[in-house]
C-alpha cells in the first residue's frame, strides 16, 4: 500500500502503524517513509509492504492499494495504481470530479469531516488507516490498537482511545461488502 498526503497529515506515523501492526500479527513488513524538506506542507508519503511470506523489497512501483490524503497527491500518484486497485481517498481535500481512472475500485471518504465529528480534526490519519484495514483485511483493528502502544511515544499514551475510536470509525464506514 502507498499513502499520500502532505506533512503533518500524519502520514508516516499512519505507516509506522501500519508496519507494527503487522508485526502484531507476525506478518512480514517493510516500511518505506518519504517526505519533503519542509516540516508541515511538504509532501509526505510512505509505502508499507505486509505479507505472510517475503518481502522482496519496500519500493511500490503500482501499488495495489493507495491511500490518497489530498489533491496533490492524487495528481500526481494516482496514475501509478495498479490496474484494478483500490484506491482510498479524502474527499474532504479531493476532487474526484477530474480524476479519469475508471478502472480503480475508488473509495471517496470525507475523513476531514469524520475526524472533526470524532473530536478531533487530526486524527484524519487514523480514519484513513482504519478505512484501509477493513476494506483490505491486511490487518485487524485490534492489532492496529495494540500497535499504537509501540508507535506513540509514552507521552502520548493518552491519546490511545481517541486513535482507536478515529480506527473504528474508518472501519465502520466499510461495509461487509468492503465498499462504503
Amino acid at each position: 500500500m502507498f499513502m499520500a498526503g502532505y506533512g503533518g497529515q500524519g502520514v508516516l506515523l499512519a505507516g509506522t502503524l501500519l508496519a507494527q501492526a503487522a508485526i502484531v500479527e507476525e506478518k512480514n513488513v517493510s516500511f518505506l517513509p518519504s517526505y519533503g524538506v519542509e516540516k508541515r506542507g511538504g509532501a509526505a508519503v510512505c509505502t508499507v509492504v505486509i505479507s505472510d511470506g517475503d518481502v522482496g523489497s519496500p519500493v511500490v512501483g503500482n501499488p495495489s492499494v493507495a491511500v490518497i490524503l489530498n489533491q496533490s497527491s492524487l495528481d500526481k500518484y494516482g496514475p501509478r495504481i495498479k490496474p484494478g486497485g483500490i484506491c482510498i481517498v479524502n474527499t474532504s481535500l479531493v476532487d474526484l470530479s477530474g480524476f479519469p481512472r475508471k478502472d480503480l475500485d475508488i473509495i471517496a471518504i470525507e475523513m476531514n469531516a469524520v475526524a472533526r465529528e470524532i473530536g478531533d480534526a487530526r486524527m484524519v490519519n487514523m480514519v484513513a488507516v482504519g478505512a484501509y484495514a477493513a476494506r483490505t483485511g491486511a490487518v485487524s483493528i485490534d492489532a492496529l490498537a495494540e500497535a499504537l502502544k509501540d508507535t506513540l511515544p509514552e507521552r502520548n499514551h493518552r491519546f490511545i482511545p481517541a486513535n482507536v475510536r478515529a480506527l473504528e470509525a474508518g472501519a465502520s464506514l466499510i461495509g461487509k461488502s468492503g465498499q462504503v
